[in-house]
């Protein structure tokens, strides 16, 4: 692959601030572009399709996998899909950009095991369990369930934090951001 096909994954448990890191990362790093999600689930108020996620219907995405349009997907709740369209990461190549992928874990690994060497992937690491849980509850999208599930789903998610090239602790967002930063202009710049 050449240069240009380089990938910067942020991956983190639900509720870590991966996507908060992002965007300030999109405003500091020049050739950063917003790899957009395909997506089963219902958009939340503030979504944008097309903006923040491409939204599909089941029977969409799963025509999608049939024709092998998704570089990798997955059930990542039960009945919600999510995956990187094929089509998304070569129309910001084709702009001799980078794509940053805001992706759960499982996906950032599978995103990491195809592009190897070419792949950045940072774990962004919640301070504790429970810090996670109280920025769950303050963002105001979860039910008891969800919740529930997205702690427990977390729980086990932090055991990956080692398979992956940086781990980040989001304890402090400036600070943060910041290591993100570094560690992507490094990548960028071999």
């Amino acid at each position: 692959m050449s240069p240009a096909h380089k990938i910067i994954i942020l991956t983190a448990p639900s509720g870590a601030g991966k996507t908060t890191i992002a965007y300030r990362l999109l405003q500091q790093i020049p050739g950063l572009v917003f790899s957009v999600s395909a997506t089963t689930r219902a958009p939340r108020e503030d979504e944008t399709a097309g903006k923040d996620y491409y939204f599909l219907s089941v029977a969409d995405f799963r025509q999608k996998i049939a024709d092998d349009a998704f570089v990798e997907y997955e059930m990542v709740y039960e009945g919600k899909y999510y995956g990187t369209l094929r089509t998304e990461l070569e129309r910001i190549w084709q702009l001799n950009k980078y794509p940053l992928r805001i992706i759960d874990v499982a996906g950032a690994l599978a995103l990491k095991e195809k592009f190897g060497a070419d792949a950045c992937a940072i774990f962004i690491r919640p301070p504790s369990l429970e810090a996670l849980r109280v920025r769950l509850l303050l963002r105001g999208s979860e039910d008891r369930h969800t919740l529930l599930e997205r702690t427990e789903k977390a729980r086990v998610e932090m055991n990956y934090a080692d398979r992956f090239d940086h781990t980040v602790e989001n304890e402090d967002l400036d600070r943060a951001v910041a290591a993100c930063a570094d560690i992507i202009r490094d990548f960028l710049k071999a």
